[in-house]
């Protein structure tokens, strides 16, 4: 049976480093670098057509830089996976991508075999954040705000079954599978409970989840 090959689009203002990056990703068989682009605008602007499954967008970028393209992605009719790849360790900028949504957090330093492992990661639902950043990530979010406890009594025994999960690093398969439901009803509860929490993406969830213990 054929791998599936997940389509990759990558949006970075350097054209050097989108070539590298772009043959490492090309150099592994499950995936295929299908188009690029310089800015966040031409990435919005052409990435729709290739309809890809994982975009990498580069944080600092000139002109819309990398949040705004994408809380804009994430307002389009895409299923992709987004996943923010940068130079910048900051708190700030690693919070701000959690919360408009991205799937995974890495630096440009990795050590490139890491950069197609994360890759499979995303691809198969998980969400990932640089290794050396979840300390920064813990500090962050030490000192919950005290209105979302009274937001997680709002949760349901259900949504309280899934925010564990999401916390224990599970897909929505995984998450299914072990609650005996549907893929479609892990992904309602999941967007109802980061609604009651204020939350934007599965990864803040689980950070602050594993923060309540």
């Amino acid at each position: 049976m054929m791998q599936t090959q997940y389509k990759v689009f990558l949006i970075d203002d350097h054209a050097l480093f989108r070539k590298g990056v772009g043959q490492i990703i090309d150099a592994d068989p499950a995936f295929k670098v299908i188009g690029e682009a310089a800015s966040g605008q031409e990435g919005l602007d052409t990435a729709i057509g290739f309809k890809p499954d994982i975009v990498l967008i580069d944080l600092n970028m000139k002109g819309m830089n990398g949040i705004e393209t994408l809380r804009q992605f994430k307002a389009l009719d895409l299923t992709a996976k987004y996943v923010v790849l940068t130079v910048s360790d900051a708190e700030d900028d690693l919070l701000e991508a959690l919360r408009a949504g991205a799937d995974g957090y890495l630096l440009k330093d990795m050590e490139p075999e890491d950069l197609c492992a994360n890759l499979k990661k995303v691809a198969n639902g998980m969400t990932i954040i640089q290794d050396t950043l979840t300390e920064v990530l813990r500090t962050a979010l030490l000192e919950p705000k005290p209105q979302r406890k009274d937001e997680q009594a709002s949760l349901t025994e259900r949504e309280r079954e899934i925010l564990q999960c999401l916390s224990d690093g599970l897909n929505n398969k995984t998450i299914a599978r072990k609650l005996g439901i549907s893929d479609t009803t892990v992904k309602v509860h999941i967007k109802h409970l980061l609604s009651k929490l204020k939350l934007s993406s599965r990864l803040e969830a689980a950070v602050w989840a594993h923060n309540q213990k």
